[in-house]
């Protein structure tokens, strides 16, 4: 049996450098520490809290809701611990924000893709769960994020996304001299043929994790590749920041409104446009 009472950050955790009470609203996690100042430039407001290693985190206002961002660095090991420590003070609402890489060839480069689920195809999440645990975006989270890219106009498209721990040999490209890691082409073709969208590296793992924890999760990403079509483009990164910032906002509506009306979850029968 293991001694669990060393819990680094028992005050301020290890990582984020956050305390209980820093956090109010819905969070969104960006993986570039500098994407977080864009998406802070969107906003009615901002506050830095912390800057630490890759996890730089603001707390604003946006369309007069309480939100913040936390950068989590790249892949699923870094983005546990920001959603693990996150979560220690007080965040309750994951939004992942970032870019992708699409699979599909009628997936434009500079549209968004929503993510439903993942495959886990990264190792952090099987360190909390088995493989057979499904990595799925809460409902309400998917429902705020259509609305906000319907909202906006932005071109989107709903599906599952592969998540893993290699932007080289786990995306099936080639790696130095041409090097290609055994079975890449026919992973990549298998993922295509069964209707996986998109590859990225982090939301499999948070939104495995918000499951576990009894917490809402999604993904909004921008496609700067397409796979198939061998376009790459760095373009459109603040349709998702966009995207993602104003879902936050009405989240904290929807949740407003069920409180009002005695609701646990948000369905049919419940509308923004009452409030």
């Amino acid at each position: 049996m293991t001694d669990d009472s060393e819990a680094p950050g028992d005050d301020e955790q290890y990582h984020i450098e956050l305390r209980d009470g820093d956090i109010d609203g819905p969070v969104l996690l960006p993986g570039d520490p500098e994407r977080v100042d864009v998406i802070g430039d969107l906003w009615d407001d901002t506050e830095r809290l912390a800057d630490h290693r890759e996890y730089r985190t603001l707390a604003g206002k946006y369309a007069g809701e309480s939100v913040a961002v936390t950068s989590t660095g790249i892949g699923s090991p870094s983005a546990a611990i920001a959603v693990e420590e996150l979560a220690r003070v007080g965040a309750e609402t994951f939004l992942r924000v970032g870019s992708c890489g699409a699979i599909q060839r009628e997936i434009d480069v500079g549209d968004l893709v929503i993510t439903t689920g993942a495959v886990r195809q990264e190792g952090t999440s099987g360190e909390y769960v088995r493989e057979e645990y499904p990595a799925s975006a809460h409902g309400e989270v998917v429902t705020a994020l259509v609305t906000a890219a319907e909202r906006l106009g932005h071109e989107y498209h709903l599906g599952v996304t592969c998540s893993t721990d290699s932007f080289y040999a786990g995306q099936s490209r080639p790696g130095v001299g041409g090097f290609r890691a055994s079975g890449a082409d026919d992973r990549l073709e298998e993922l295509r043929e069964a209707g996986v969208v998109n590859f990225e590296m982090e939301a499999s793992a948070i939104l495995t994790l918000a499951e576990l924890y009894g917490l809402r999760a999604g993904a909004v990403c921008t496609v700067y590749a397409n796979r198939v079509t061998g376009e790459f483009r760095t373009e459109g990164q603040r349709k998702a920041a966009e995207t993602a910032s104003l879902a936050a906002a009405i989240l904290s509506r929807m949740d407003r409104i069920k409180r009002e009306a005695g609701a646990d979850r948000w369905h049919a029968g419940l509308s923004l446009d009452d409030e």
